[in-house]
């Protein structure tokens, strides 16, 4: 029965503490079961000619095939493998998860989610090395924020919304430092991102961004 209901929410516990992340194979094969117009309806991707999907990620096009089990990215020259376990994770549970929930509009902080209660301790947000590289650099975050899609947004010193998934943009607050304060960074969500992923997932997805974010051009995904 827990496998069952494990298989269902189409979750994994995420640790980014432990060497590797494991993407369960039964992951491909629940996606591959799956109808595919109502899955890319829900998840805003569509069907490539081929019958694979294509899924906006970070400002980039993902193609998921699921024949393969393999995803890639999309480039001038074609298509590359991507070979990254918790960016295909991150990807197959968004796909899986997604529900037909359009965005609220509504934004929240984690501490706000239903789901408040995970966030502490081990699991509390970490955008620590965001804040060290960007407190004080509002052109660099802005330049990194737009090469994965970010959009400015019109709150806070500096505001980015960046389209981690179709229906699960994640937006990064900076208020700059002075001689009395320090500079700090927040990131809000939608109010709907329940709907479309669990806790750990966006817990994740956090961590994959933020790293992103500071490795922007050169990203290992």
């Amino acid at each position: 029965m827990q496998e069952q209901r494990r298989r269902a929410d189409g979750v994994q516990s995420l640790d980014l503490t432990k060497e590797k992340i494991q993407v369960p194979a039964h992951y491909w094969k629940d996606l591959e079961e799956k109808d595919g117009a109502a899955l890319c309806s829900n998840a805003l991707s569509t069907i490539s000619s081929q019958g694979d999907i294509v899924l906006p990620v970070l400002g980039r096009e993902i193609l998921v095939d699921r024949r393969k089990h393999s995803l890639r990215r999309k480039k001038v020259e074609g298509w590359e493998p991507v070979t990254h376990p918790l960016f295909e994770l991150l990807v197959l549970v968004y796909l899986l998860r997604a529900g037909p929930q359009p965005l609220s509009r509504e934004l929240v902080g984690s501490k706000d989610l239903t789901t408040a209660h995970f966030f502490q301790g081990p699991h509390e947000l970490n955008f620590s090395g965001v804040l060290e590289r960007f407190g004080r650099d509002v052109k660099g975050l802005r330049k990194a924020a737009e090469s994965l899609g970010g959009k400015r947004q019109s709150f806070a010193d500096a505001a980015f919304r960046i389209p981690a998934f179709p229906k699960v943009p994640l937006y990064y607050l900076l208020w700059e430092g002075d001689d009395e304060f320090e500079p700090r960074i927040s990131v809000l969500f939608d109010r709907s991102i329940g709907n479309h992923l669990s806790a750990d997932a966006i817990w994740g997805l956090v961590a994959l961004v933020s790293d992103a974010l500071l490795k922007t051009p050169n990203l290992p995904f």
